[in-house]
């Protein structure tokens, strides 16, 4: 019989990076347990943990990677990259260093993460403001260049750590179950072909085209981000049979085990 914690709709994976001693752990076990370790010792390889949440009346597991800051484990972390969805790029207030160093971690991100993962910045350590070093504006403009989310935290007193995890998660449940719905009743598809309408008169209208084409491709885009594995037969289905169409996907999604259960085959 499964247990509570196998009882869930979603399963998306996020990652902690950032140089070693930012707190990345202490948020971790903020948000997963409501604990804080003043003694918190500095992460070997990776570790990761688990939390579920309720949106919309959804059951979303988040399993939160934890990995080492440390150069020497740079070719362990890499590969936990594949597959997530979200992720948090944390940096302490009071170390300039830590604030420095975001722009490799960032660049290492997006080479070894789907193009389009959620990113969020935080500027963890809040409560140390007497010892601030970043200024709060400095690193919101810096993750708006980006295209990145922004939020500071305290893993201490708990401040904003809830918000910064719900951020990532809900972002993700948005953008899969309006994907899902689209792919599950042929829209997507039609998203594309709308972009070669042609108005009354019988003539094409360029700036129409255009803008549902965008459309179409953010679309894509979000599903590529959010189904990473999936995107190559997501795009073989547009010109599948319905039935066949709806069979892939929901073979390939419960493999995944990060879309709707009632989707899944019968096992």
């Amino acid at each position: 019989m499964g247990t509570r914690e196998d009882e869930y709709d979603y399963l998306f994976k996020v990652v902690l990076i950032g140089d070693s001693g930012v707190g990345k752990s202490s948020l971790l076990s903020r948000f997963t347990r409501n604990e804080f370790n003043l003694e918190s010792k500095s992460t070997i390889g990776v570790e990761f943990a688990t939390r579920s949440i309720e949106v919309d009346g959804k059951t979303i597991k988040a399993q939160i990677w934890d990995t080492a800051g440390q150069e020497r484990y740079r070719a362990i972390t890499s590969a936990y990259y594949r597959g997530a969805v979200g992720a948090l790029l944390v940096y302490d207030i009071a170390k300039h260093l830590s604030y420095e160093n975001v722009e490799r971690w960032l660049r290492e991100l997006r080479d070894h993460a789907d193009q389009n993962i959620l990113i969020m910045l935080v500027g963890n350590k809040s409560d140390l403001r007497h010892l601030r070093s970043i200024p709060t504006e400095e690193a919101k403009a810096f993750a708006e260049r980006n295209g990145l989310s922004f939020i500071e935290t305290s893993a201490l007193d708990s401040t904003n750590v809830e918000p910064a995890f719900q951020n990532i998660l809900t972002g993700n449940y948005t953008s899969l179950t309006h994907i899902s719905h689209l792919i599950k009743h042929g829209n997507l598809q039609d998203r594309i072909s709308e972009a070669d309408a042609r108005p009354a008169g019988g003539r094409r209208d360029p700036a129409r085209r255009r803008a549902h084409r965008r459309a179409a491709l953010a679309h894509r885009q979000r599903a590529q981000a959010v189904l990473p594995v999936v995107a190559s037969t997501v795009n073989v289905q547009f010109t599948s049979s319905e039935p066949e169409r709806e069979m892939r996907l929901k073979i390939e999604m419960q493999s995944l085990r990060i879309i709707p259960r009632q989707w899944c085959l019968p096992t």
